[in-house]
């Protein structure tokens, strides 16, 4: 790596443009698809949490709907105070190694985050109510803030692998199928491995078999992060203040992210919407599946369909944003996603059309969640375009804390609405809870995307002209104030 220093009282006209990066050029085609192969092993842990927790603890453990309410909201709000405390940690590292600043502890975490899964899908015998809440409380948020640790370096990784409008939009598809795909394997697997695991065959409890499928899912999840990180590098160029030169960040820092950089804020805000409502519809299927629709077996076929054809969608990624940019892909999606969602709470109950429309909004909304992941790298060098300093993980984590608070607000939904509509576990449902239960599945996530059309429509200003202006003067060590000062590394 070279340690050149650009200094304003050494460089020459000679080198003051001198060339950096060449964002023209593309990284290997390996590498692009080694990266989707982190959020395909995230996925392994993430969603299993995600979709299955909120019944593993009410119908396996007992515990009530209300205190589970309680667990995700008060944890994913502490998990979003955690992002910033690792983005700091990770933006502060001074010895950065041949292996790079994001991918050691990306690996690390992974392994860690693993654990915790398990942890997670686990309860001791001879609790009390009491103990087991605490308990729920505890593993969940070490889980939370391992997870800040495995994802805040996942996510800045593609920022410094490649400038590439190109190429991160194959990155952002790459992602984005892996994501997809480990929600799919997630739905359509994990409850009858549960369940074959626990069939009352075995003698093994229904909470054991949750154990022994997290951790199946676990392993796999692990071995996925150890494919990104032996097939990614770190390949862009950039100017960081290492060593004796680095300056601390802190929270003030973070504050600054947020609010100078448009761009972000608009992703943030957007993100609040679009994920609570990619949560809650998963959260709620399983539910939607077993008393709605009357047949728990139905589950996994629906998430079949419905994240098999999201996956395809996925696909579709950079021939859209090709023809169509980002901001307009990403609009339109949303638009289509919220006109299905809202069709289905309102026409009546039937297998089949509640199968098509569920499908066109999952598909619509995984589109421009995979673009947001080229957006929030393209954030990245604005930031550093408009400050002159480089904050990856600070500001992807400013980014992570709104998909956390979208997480808690997703949770407290799903779980608020059993708890208000009078859900009891493992028994006939009420005509309001079966109603609760359809609102949460369709209607709130209509609504949701309706908003995140209107922000990404109106706020979000950083477009494909805009950013190549952006990207020419990064590669060539400029920002809006002058020259980049630092090591290049």
């Amino acid at each position: 790596m070279s340690e050149a220093v650009t200094s304003p009282h050494s460089e020459t006209e000679e080198t003051k443009d001198e060339m950096i990066n060449d964002s023209s050029r593309h990284i290997p085609m390996r590498q692009k698809i080694a990266y989707g192969f982190g959020d395909f092993g995230n996925g392994f842990m993430f969603d299993l949490g995600q979709a299955y927790l909120t019944k593993f603890w009410i119908d396996a453990c007992g515990i009530g709907a209300g205190a589970v309410a309680g667990i995700f909201a008060f944890t994913k709000i502490f998990d979003a105070f955690m992002d910033p405390i690792a983005g700091s940690v990770i933006d502060n590292r001074k010895k950065i190694g041949k292996a790079g600043k994001f991918r050691p502890v990306m690996m690390i975490s992974a392994i860690i985050l693993g654990i915790m899964t398990v942890v997670t899908f686990t309860m001791p015998s001879g609790l009390s109510g009491t103990q087991k809440v605490i308990y729920a409380y505890a593993a969940y948020m070490i889980w939370g803030l391992v997870y800040s640790f495995t994802n805040d370096p996942y996510g800045s990784l593609a920022s410094v692998m490649s400038r590439n409008s190109q190429d991160r939009s194959f990155m952002a598809t790459s992602r984005q199928v892996g994501s997809v795909g480990a929600q799919f394997i997630a739905g359509v697997a994990f409850i009858p491995l549960m369940g074959m695991i626990a069939n009352g065959n075995t003698g093994v409890k229904e909470e054991h078999g949750y154990f022994w499928a997290a951790a199946i899912f676990a392993v796999i999840g692990v071995l996925m992060f150890a494919v990104c990180y032996f097939g990614t590098r770190e390949n862009v160029k950039v100017h960081r203040n290492t060593g004796a030169t680095a300056e601390k960040e802190g929270f003030k820092d973070y504050i600054k992210v947020i609010f100078k950089n448009g761009p972000l804020g608009a992703l943030i805000l957007m993100t609040l919407f679009t994920i609570s409502a990619m949560n809650t519809n998963n959260q709620m299927m399983v539910f939607y599946a077993q008393y709605n629709l009357g047949n728990i077996g139905l589950q996994p076929l629906i998430n079949a369909i419905m994240m098999g054809c999201s996956i395809v969608g996925v696909f579709m990624i950079p021939t859209l944003t090709k023809h169509f940019g980002q901001k307009r892909t990403a609009m339109w999606s949303f638009v289509i996603g919220a006109i299905a969602n809202i069709l289905n709470f309102f026409l009546p109950e039937n297998v089949i059309v509640f199968i098509v429309l569920v499908t066109i909004g999952y598909t619509a909304l995984a589109i421009p969640n995979g673009i947001t992941w080229a957006m929030v790298s393209n954030a990245i060098d604005y930031g550093e375009w408009r400050s002159g300093k480089r904050k990856e993980a600070i500001t992807y984590a400013a980014f992570n804390f709104s998909r956390k608070i979208a997480q808690s607000l997703a949770a407290l939904v799903s779980a608020g609405v059993l708890a208000l509509t009078g859900y009891v576990a493992n028994a006939h449902q009420t005509a309001g809870a079966l109603r609760g239960i359809k609102a949460a599945m369709t209607l709130y996530p209509g609504f949701c995307l309706l908003l995140a059309a209107v922000v990404i429509g109106f706020l979000y200003k950083l477009d494909e002209k805009r950013f190549a202006e952006i990207a020419d003067d990064l590669d060539h060590g400029r920002w809006e104030g002058g020259k980049l000062k630092g090591n290049i590394k």
